[in-house]
């Protein structure tokens, strides 16, 4: 009966096809095989101080403590590096966010204290938007809002005041509102978006209107 049960433990490829009967060598050279498999493989180095992490990027340093813990799990360098490199890749975007966000909350404490205070920031917030929207492309808008001298350009538009610069640069002499507004009509400005293009525009109302 013990041998009954053995035989159907016994895996098809490891029996001949023809007369059923046990083929140890195939057994064994399936064994060699695995072997010589499991022994190619990367393996944890003796100790977590044998990483070797690659942190050139700056946004932190190696970790030992943590090292430790991904050598109690039998981590490769491979692994180890890749998790460093999906933590850096995960900060760099949280990181610029934090840096963004830094500095639009300075930008509005700098545009609070201009015009007096919070309350009449949000009035005067209010009515730029109101006024840019009516008058401007949405990307120049975004552009002007962005920074605290844009609002004070766009500011100075909703007033009608005059400008107080000349564009020069860039091929454009004495620019007007009207060369502006033909810029903006430009394919390369409302279809393409070109980078530099509308960077140019958003410049040009900061200089005229800005001061």
């Amino acid at each position: 009966m013990n041998d009954t049960l053995l035989d159907n433990d016994i895996p098809a490829k490891f029996k001949d096809p023809k007369t059923g009967e046990f083929k140890p060598d195939a057994m064994l050279q399936s064994y060699k095989s695995l072997e010589t498999k499991l022994s190619s493989q990367p393996r944890a180095p003796k100790s977590h101080d044998d990483y070797c992490v690659d942190c050139t990027h700056g946004l932190f340093e190696e970790d030992k403590e943590l090292n430790a813990k991904m050598h109690s799990l039998g981590f490769t360098n491979d692994q180890v590096q890749a998790v460093y490199d999906m933590a850096a890749e995960k900060m760099v975007p949280m990181v610029m966010d934090m840096a963004s966000d830094f500095k639009a909350d300075r930008e509005v404490e700098k545009l609070v204290e201009h015009f007096g205070g919070a309350e009449r920031w949000n009035e005067v917030s209010r009515q730029l938007l109101s006024f840019g929207q009516k008058t401007l492309p949405a990307d120049a808008l975004d552009s002007l809002t962005s920074s605290y001298e844009g609002v004070l350009a766009l500011y100075n538009m909703m007033n009608g005041e005059e400008p107080s610069l000349d564009m020069q640069g860039n091929g454009i002499e004495k620019a007007s509102e009207m060369d502006l507004q033909s810029m903006m009509r430009d394919p390369k400005y409302w279809r393409e978006k070109d980078p530099s293009f509308v960077a140019k525009v958003t410049e040009g109302f900061q200089r005229m209107y800005g001061k």
